[in-house]
């Protein structure tokens, strides 16, 4: 343990001297070197969140953490800390800004993300009981919904008469994903769910997306959707990212399932943990965006 210290020590000096050396060698600072030398998109937002959290400076440190109202401002304290003209270098401030809304927006978007997760369904809730009604308008356009209670609920994949109690684990989260499939992505929703009515294939589709919900929810939180929405975001992620995230993994597995030819459902946890490793295998690749079809690369020329 006593060596582990000190090397940790060692090679963290070591590597402040030799930004000090690269620094007076090309007269640049290491935000500055990341900037010009690397391309936007998630390899060079990840280079600058990881250098600011490096940083000695706590003042650095914290930047990764403002308010996004904050950031403007944020950005002028790094060039003065920094000592780096803005007038000579003002394409910096455009690119730290465009980073910086990212790093932000993606700490936000996990808050507003674990919200809708905590938050119960409440069937005494109008707009609660609205979404859930939309889901099934979405899904069974022509086979209205005979009672709220009603077995009719496991045509859609629910486990029983009432819904409310399937979304114990992913909270509003689940239901706002499914709603979202099924409204935005609609032709490809009913056929998911037709398909996973076949004997062949058979699952449950409302559960299985609460639980892809679920492994969307725990990429988000590890870090390891960062590079996906550094790529895809121009500026900052937001819960329609998010959504459409869950829509792309949705079809995904639905079609990795089919591929992965399951003896029944007792595989599923089995076939999850290889979907799963496969995705995160993917989002190692800096230039991984998951869905590029909801892609904005054109804004992020320049930056």
């Amino acid at each position: 343990m006593f060596l582990q210290v000190c090397l940790y020590f060692y090679c963290k000096c070591l590597w402040r001297c030799l930004k000090f050396v690269v620094r007076k060698l090309t007269g640049q600072c290491e935000l500055q070197r990341i900037c010009y030398n690397t391309k936007p998109g998630a390899a060079r937002t990840m280079k600058i969140e990881a250098s600011l959290k490096g940083s000695k400076s706590k003042r650095l440190q914290t930047s990764v953490s403002v308010h996004p109202d904050a950031i403007e401002k944020t950005i002028d304290d790094i060039m003065e800390l920094k000592r780096i003209n803005p007038d000579i270098n003002p394409q910096l401030g455009v690119s730290l800004q465009a980073c910086l809304l990212q790093i932000v927006g993606y700490r936000n978007l996990i808050a507003e993300v674990e919200k809708l997760r905590r938050e119960p369904y409440d069937s005494e809730n109008p707009q609660h009981e609205e979404m859930l009604l939309k889901l099934w308008k979405c899904l069974k356009p022509n086979s209205p919904l005979k009672a709220r209670i009603s077995k009719q609920w496991c045509e859609i994949g629910f486990q029983g008469d009432d819904p409310k109690t399937d979304f114990r684990g992913m909270g509003l989260l689940g239901l706002y994903n499914l709603v979202y499939f099924a409204e935005w992505d609609t032709e490809i929703a009913q056929q998911v769910l037709s398909d996973s009515l076949h004997p062949k294939y058979s699952y449950s589709f409302a559960i299985v997306g609460i639980n892809i919900t679920d492994l969307t929810y725990n990429l988000l939180v590890s870090g390891a959707l960062k590079t996906h929405f550094y790529n895809v975001a121009p500026e900052a992620p937001t819960l329609t990212h998010f959504q459409q995230t869950f829509c792309y993994l949705m079809h995904e597995f639905h079609k990795f399932w089919i591929e992965e030819d399951p003896l029944d459902i007792m595989e599923f946890n089995r076939v999850r943990e290889k979907f799963h490793k496969q995705i995160l295998k993917q989002l190692q690749n800096p230039e991984m965006a998951l869905c590029p079809h909801f892609a904005a690369s054109e804004s992020l020329i320049n930056m």
